[in-house]
């Protein structure tokens, strides 16, 4: 039978960013259209919320994973778990146990980790990603997704399952190719994100798997186009990777000030930055000058935070955001305790953090953020439905 119909696949390398395209040469021959796109500050956490829904940050209502929730906390019961032995828990293997374990007593559906979070504080705050965001009713925000409008509408489409492996995921894709029904893809490629934070960048490791990837998709067109007449690939990122430059150990020089965390301040420290809440004043100046005296890093304005789109009006991530200078990473932090060859989550504007669009079609209009990537979705749907009214 000839190949009849449209196909719209998207394709999701996750930390893929612009900066690397333009080191190493990927499907050159299929991809007319190579461009950078617009990142959103803050992590896959918040990245790929946009992209989902096209909100920015202070509308779909996710940040990072832990935000300031003490009378609401839903980890009461984890502090028994602070009289475990710190050599066990400390272990990533361990903490990673004890997340599923987590998970499962919650009923959480979504990316759930507990990272390296102090159990004797995690009764302080709550956790943002407790929905599968690609279900329906998964965004905080309640904004509908494009996959919420693609099973409203009855639009047969593939996604790919997160909890899956690159291989079982690109295996499911070619099945649902072979039967031909789908008219939208959404195929995510997670692994290039652990290859960047173990390597960095300029790694043999990086190429091998770029090279990998390149087959791949080469293999997914040739089964699409025996099914499609026309299929257009869209390729793109959450953010890029910053090779690291340097550590910065800040929680020893607040902690030396003295204030009690939980009763004068709390805080997260993530891999880029602290955010802070403050309960007195003396708390909030003290600290403010001791992050004043860190030569790699800076406190964000409230403008810096309303150009991300990230000025929460109830600040449950942050009253302050002490965001680290590019390449440098907080270590310890509360995400983790061993060095990374690469991070992402720098100041969104930064050369390395900015992701990447590709595609094998000039689409009009050209996405320049990832806010953008929402309405490309919604376009190629509303266009196949046109098409097939």
């Amino acid at each position: 039978m000839a190949p009849s119909g449209e196909l719209s696949l998207f394709v999701f390398i996750d930390a893929f960013g612009w900066e690397l395209a333009r080191k190493y040469p990927f499907l050159d021959d299929i991809l007319v259209t190579k461009r950078p796109l617009g990142t959103i500050f803050g992590y896959s956490s918040t990245c790929d919320p946009t992209i989902l829904t096209g909100k920015l940050p202070r509308e779909h209502g996710h940040f990072s994973f832990f935000y300031h929730n003490p009378a609401d906390s839903p980890f009461g019961i984890c502090r028994l778990l602070r009289f475990l032995p710190r050599p066990v828990t400390r272990r990533g293997r361990v903490r990673r146990v004890l997340s599923r374990v987590i998970r499962r007593y919650y009923g959480y559906t979504g990316y759930f980790q507990i990272y390296n979070m102090p159990f004797r504080y995690l009764s302080l705050f709550d956790y943002s990603e407790k929905r599968d965001i690609y279900q329906k009713g998964g965004i905080n925000g309640g904004c509908p997704t494009i996959f919420d409008h693609l099973r409203d509408n009855q639009i047969p489409f593939y996604l790919s399952d997160w909890r899956d492996s690159e291989e079982r995921n690109l295996k499911s894709l070619h099945t649902a190719l072979e039967e031909g029904k789908i008219r939208f893809g959404y195929l995510y490629m997670a692994a290039m994100d652990a290859t960047l934070h173990a390597y960095g960048t300029d790694s043999e490791h990086v190429a091998a798997k770029l090279r990998w990837y390149e087959q791949q998709l080469r293999s997914v067109l040739e089964t699409a186009r025996k099914k499609y007449s026309n299929v257009r690939m869209f390729l793109f990122s959450d953010h890029g990777m910053t090779d690291t430059v340097g550590l910065v150990d800040l929680m020893p020089r607040i902690n030396a000030l003295g204030f009690k965390f939980g009763v004068d301040f709390n805080a997260v420290y993530d891999s880029t930055m602290a955010r802070f809440w403050f309960f007195n004043e003396q708390a909030r100046k003290r600290i403010v000058e001791a992050l004043g005296g860190e030569p790699h890093g800076r406190i964000l304005t409230r403008q810096d935070l309303a150009g991300y789109g990230c000025d929460f009006p109830d600040s449950k991530y942050g009253e302050l955001f002490f965001l680290l200078d590019p390449g440098y990473l907080l270590c310890p932090s509360f995400m983790g305790e061993t060095p990374l060859a690469g991070m992402h989550g720098f100041a969104p504007d930064h050369k390395d953090s900015v992701a990447l669009f590709a595609s094998n079609v000039t689409p009009e209009p050209m996405p320049h953020a990832l806010d953008d990537l929402y309405g490309l979705m919604l376009r190629e749907v509303e266009a196949q439905s046109g098409a097939h009214a």
